[in-house]
């Protein structure tokens, strides 16, 4: 299963406001309907909007090709578009960039979308390299937290911080792994929880809020997520909920890990405080499954992300390395296999 793929100069995304309850295969052959479902969330998931935006501007070069357009012309104006559609997930512009570059190298519609596609497999083999790298750190940890979807549906095919969790569960089978609804579009019971359902990997969807007394009753051993964008003094923007589950294992004493590429990470970013955090509509959060639940009047406030500190990060880890943040502690639920990762030196810049 592929969540983003090239077909005969058009882009195939599934769409995943459909999930669980059917799985539907978009065919998208216009730039301005590729930005139209990344904004409605069709397509979602730092690693496949870096996809998506390789792929939308080699989208973009076929039509100009097509239409005897002028190809700067044309690119510019799509990579306006497409790097605005999400501006906290960092890898969309990210993939944009890289076929920028490649047009100010030389490229023509084929080499750029020679590019795209190269972009599209280097994430696959990046996710399976971090997921082991992953597993490693946190072998022998059976019970696991994850929020929001970091699975194979925000990415290509592999997944981050799911594709660690897979990992573990493959070396030894996992107890349990909680997952947070993530309101308010619920990319965890819908999509996280179809995601393990399929691999049958024994899960429990949890209430947002009932993660903390979880992490604090020692139910959970460590905790793990993606990122949409990660700073250069390592501050973790993520789906909104995701700094409570790190206060929570920091005060718990046990691992919090980020698993991203590492074209997630933002160098020209110096901070958090830095990073533009998407506000969405709030009708998001003042209806449920299309329904108002909120007193009339209400208004809402609605963020897509929030932003954990990098001191209570434990370790990034992306496919060519492992960046350590605090040491985890000896707190109740402390996952077994964190200390025989650190004295590997694995829990260390590498």
């Amino acid at each position: 299963m592929r969540t983003i793929d090239w077909d005969g100069g058009a882009v195939r995304i599934i769409d995943q406001t459909r999930l669980p309850e059917e799985m539907v295969v978009l065919e998208v052959r216009e730039v301005d309907e590729l930005v139209a479902h990344i904004r409605s969330l069709a397509v979602r998931g730092a690693p496949a909007l870096g996809v998506a935006g390789a792929l939308g501007m080699a989208l973009a070069a076929c039509r100009s090709a097509e239409q005897g357009g002028e190809l700067d012309a044309d690119l510019a104006v799509a990579a306006g578009k497409l790097s605005g559609a999400r501006p906290t997930a960092v890898n969309l512009s990210w993939g944009v960039e890289q076929l920028r570059a490649a047009r100010a190298a030389g490229a023509g519609p084929d080499e750029l979308v020679a590019a795209a596609l190269a972009i599209r497999d280097a994430d696959i083999s990046a996710n399976r390299a971090l997921s082991e790298r992953g597993a490693q750190l946190l072998a022998g940890a059976r019970r696991v937290l994850t929020h929001c979807n970091a699975g194979g549906l925000a990415c290509v095919e592999v997944g981050t911080a799911l594709g660690v969790i897979e990992r573990l569960h493959e070396a030894q089978p996992l107890e349990m792994v909680y997952v947070c609804e993530t309101r308010p579009l619920l990319q965890g019971s819908r999509l996280t929880a179809w995601e393990l359902g399929r691999r049958g990997i024994p899960h429990r969807v949890i209430v947002d809020s009932a993660a903390a007394g979880l992490v604090l009753g020692g139910q959970v051993e460590a905790v793990v997520v993606g990122a949409d964008r990660i700073a250069a003094n390592g501050d973790v923007a993520n789906k909104v909920g995701t700094v409570a589950h790190a206060v929570a294992a920091n005060y718990a004493g046990i691992p919090f890990v980020v698993a991203a590429p590492e074209s997630t990470i933002d160098p020209a970013t110096e901070t958090g405080a830095a990073i533009s955090i998407e506000l969405r509509d709030d009708t998001e959060v003042l209806a449920l499954a299309g329904r108002r639940v909120a007193a009339p009047g209400s208004t809402g406030l609605n963020p897509a992300f929030d932003v954990t500190p990098a001191a209570l990060v434990t370790a990034i880890v992306t496919e060519r390395r492992t960046i350590s943040g605090r040491a985890a502690g000896t707190g109740p639920g402390r996952a077994p296999g964190m200390a025989a990762a650190e004295e590997a030196g694995l829990n260390a810049l590498d």
